[in-house]
């Protein structure tokens, strides 16, 4: 019998808000959304559990590898991989999935299987043997053949509840065992081995030799980085948005020195039913991400109007954590490239719209590659904020009116008199 029909395996994990889901089985999309979020997850599911009935598994991991945040200081960390050999970067690489849809995004995280076993974070300052090999997995710039022994057999459930991120199957890790070369980047290496160099320093120097960010937030979440007795194991959730962090930190530092731009300049992207217009204003650096959240999507599923959301920083930086969690700084980081790209300094606006249509989430990550995605375009050069809010009003539903009540720059912009005026 395939083990995902054992009647004994905890399949549906139900919450107060599921029961919707209950009445309708994603038959009538009573939940207004254009494709059942739980059939997504489970048809998908289905595909991938048939090849994981065993407790021995041979893959390529891409490379990936996964810290668990429950239990800190103890958390669960291991690779992940999938049930075939090859080419798998795809599978672990955000940075080449923008433009996909969910159901593929979804399809690449349920094909890996993520090994477990529990570790002290601090344990990343004297690793044991499995640990060493998880760091050098996470420095490897190619895919490993990996022998992935397991404890038992995996186990997988399905959570109906839009809080749950595309993830694949788990088990507990006996031991990996690497079935050839593991390559790892020399960038890497001569960091891994340096330890006296902090771990926001080790970031940004792998950053600027080319490393691509999705590869640091690996490695960082490993405890490769960092003053020897001070390394710790970072769970994946938080490695990323510290990646994140540091490197906009870093550059903003350079892009304070440059000269405002001139004129206002409007850019947009759309994808995964997100709509995301980024306005850049002649002044010095300050910068706002401000959501809404309409009804039916992931966190705002009951609610019959929009939900908005926003944090905003001025020219000496943000101290608290940002309201809006990572995707602040996912957005700040693709602002802060194009603005030290154009070697100019900008007050920056990023007003975002979800959809219905964004019926899961699938990570931060694409936030980071909208905005990118969106400073790749020409923009639109508008000579007044006047033109500029016209243009925006246009192409985005929540009005005008409501996007200024919740925005402390466009509020500045229009209604405060700066010393410029006066000269």
């Amino acid at each position: 019998m395939n083990w995902f029909l054992d009647i004994n395996s905890k399949l549906i994990d139900t919450k107060r808000s599921s029961r919707l889901c209950v009445i309708c089985k994603g038959a009538h999309l009573l939940c207004g959304k254009s494709r059942c979020p739980v059939i997504v997850r489970a048809s998908i599911m289905y595909e991938a559990v048939r090849y994981f009935d065993k407790l021995d598994v041979e893959g390529s991991s891409p490379p990936g590898v996964f810290v668990g945040r429950f239990g800190y200081p103890k958390v669960y960390v291991g690779p992940l991989t999938p049930p075939f050999k090859g080419d798998t970067r795809i599978l672990d690489t955000p940075e080449y999935w923008f433009g996909m849809s969910i159901e593929d995004i979804v399809r690449f995280r349920s094909i890996l299987l993520r090994g477990e076993r529990l570790m002290r974070v601090d344990s990343a300052a004297n690793p044991d043997s499995l640990l060493v090999t998880l760091q050098e997995l996470a420095m490897s710039y190619k895919p490993v053949d990996l022998e992935v022994k397991l404890a038992s057999k995996p186990r997988a459930s399905i959570v109906l509840d839009d809080e749950v991120q595309p993830l694949g199957i788990s088990a507990p890790l006996s031991r990996i065992i690497p079935g050839g070369n593991i390559y790892v980047d020399r960038r890497m290496e001569k960091i891994y081995y340096d330890r006296d160099i902090k771990a926001a320093d080790a970031v940004f120097d792998l950053y600027r030799s080319g490393v691509s960010v999705s590869s640091i937030q690996k490695a960082f979440s490993l405890g490769i980085f960092g003053i020897g007795s001070n390394r710790r194991l970072v769970p994946t959730r938080w490695s990323i948005t510290a990646v994140d962090s540091i490197i906009s930190e870093r550059i903003l530092e350079k892009v304070k020195h440059y000269p405002p731009i001139s004129t206002y300049l409007l850019f947009e992207s759309v994808y995964l039913d997100n709509r995301f217009k980024i306005l850049m204003m002649p002044s010095f650096w300050s910068y706002e991400s401000i959501e809404a959240w309409y009804p039916k999507t992931v966190w705002n599923p009951d609610g019959r109007i929009p939900v908005i959301e926003g944090d905003w920083e001025g020219y000496h930086g943000k101290k608290n954590y940002a309201i809006i969690g990572g995707c602040y700084y996912a957005a700040r980081l693709a602002v802060a490239e194009y603005l030290n790209s154009i070697m100019r300094q900008a007050s920056v606006l990023i007003l975002r719209e979800i959809h219905p249509g964004y019926i899961m989430p699938v990570g931060v990550w694409h936030v980071r590659e909208h905005v990118r995605n969106a400073l790749r375009k020409k923009p639109i050069v508008c000579q007044s904020i006047e033109e500029a809010l016209s243009i925006i009003s246009s192409s985005l539903e929540i009005p005008l009116k409501v996007w200024v009540k919740h925005s402390h720059l466009l509020r500045r912009e229009l209604y405060q008199r700066n010393i410029q005026d006066y000269l």
